[in-house]
């Protein structure tokens, strides 16, 4: 499989590279990180306005640019790289997915324009009590009232809860599982912020209390594996755009910080530190780019998708214990950032299931 990238898409992560380093320095994400919004809806707007990432991967007819997983890969991987405090992973990535994946062909119309342009900032809220991304921990009540839903339970971990204007949520029916639209603003949703171990990344529990919503496609069909799949894919490109900011950190320090009135970087020890790293970074980036690929081909990428945020996940982990240690320990101190893309891997290790969970997942879909 040909993993290069066409001269368009180079010129594509090349715009959105100097942007990124323009808006996003470390600067900016510490100021933003310590606010309860955690975005700078300026930088939103021109994100969204200027370079059109937020529909990058929807359909033209519903204001998106008609691109693909590829595409979105990259703008994922070029916001990892820069630590990127905005609502993207929630609004564009995980309910731009649920609504396009998810709901009828009206729905789309009617709700993906929105996400599409920014105006609209969605999220998606799966995960309950245990934290995981399975249809059988879905709990929360679904009951039909009149024409429509109330809904009743509680929903953890959400990625820009608070901030959302729209919920794209699971819940349960009699039928299983099925996907609603709620407005963030609506009597009986109650919002909290949840102090997360990572600043840059906001997140929130919702309750809902008789809440009223509306049915997303067909009731107890929800397509959380497809979206799941399609969701992992863009996040593991997010992990591995932070593993190379890492990288390119620790050889740049290893060739500045002198020991022995030498770099530290010739050492021979270091050199095989830092060659491991490589290998591991590149190899994660094969696995990722190989399962935007196949969502892109239409096939099947559960096995794909899954091993991808596996290894993704784990070479963002090693990336950033080298670049601590590359730093003599000074990089987990405040006035370092090289603690920041630490705990944004370590965050980024655990969200939507770890790498052993996703290596059962999948052993399950190749039916071992």
């Amino acid at each position: 499989m040909d993993f290069s990238f066409s001269h368009e898409q180079e010129q594509f992560r090349d715009s959105l590279a100097r942007f990124l380093r323009d808006k996003s320095p470390t600067s900016a994400v510490r100021k933003l990180m310590a606010t309860d919004r955690g975005y700078d809806p300026a930088v939103w707007r021109q994100l969204c306005d200027d370079l059109g990432v937020a529909g990058l991967h929807l359909p033209e007819d519903v204001g998106g640019s008609g691109y693909g997983p590829v595409e979105l890969g990259i703008a994922l991987e070029e916001q990892g790289r820069a630590l990127l405090c905005a609502p993207y992973l929630a609004s564009a990535v995980m309910a731009g997915y649920a609504v396009l994946l998810g709901g009828t062909e009206a729905q789309r119309a009617e709700l993906l324009p929105g996400i599409a342009g920014g105006t609209t900032i969605a999220t998606l809220a799966v995960t309950e009590s245990e934290g995981l991304w399975r249809a059988g921990d879905v709990r929360l009540a679904a009951t039909a009232s009149g024409d429509g839903f109330r809904l009743n339970g509680r929903k953890r971990f959400v990625v820009d809860g608070q901030n959302a204007d729209l919920l794209v949520v699971a819940g349960r029916t009699g039928k299983g599982v099925s996907l609603f639209a709620v407005d963030a603003a609506a009597e009986g949703v109650s919002r909290r912020a949840v102090p997360p171990m990572d600043p840059t990344r906001k997140l929130a529990e919702i309750v809902f209390d008789d809440a009223p919503s509306r049915l997303l496609g067909a009731e107890g069909e929800a397509p959380l594996e497809a979206i799941l799949d399609a969701v992992l894919v863009a996040f593991a490109h997010e992990m591995i755009g932070g593993a190379q900011a890492l990288l390119d950190s620790a050889v740049a320090y290893a060739k500045l910080r002198v020991q022995f009135g030498r770099p530290i970087g010739s050492f021979q020890a270091i050199k095989h530190r830092c060659a491991d790293l490589l290998v591991q970074v590149e190899l994660a980036k094969a696995a990722v780019y190989q399962a935007a690929q196949l969502l892109a081909d239409g096939e099947d990428a559960t096995v794909a998708a899954s091993q991808a945020k596996a290894v993704a996940a784990e070479a963002y982990m090693h990336a950033a214990r080298e670049c601590i240690q590359f730093h003599g320990g000074i990089g987990f101190t405040w006035e370092n950032d090289t603690h920041l893309w630490f705990k944004r891997a370590k965050s980024s290790e655990v969200f939507l299931g770890a790498p052993r969970e996703h290596r059962e997942r999948m052993l399950q879909a190749m039916g071992v």
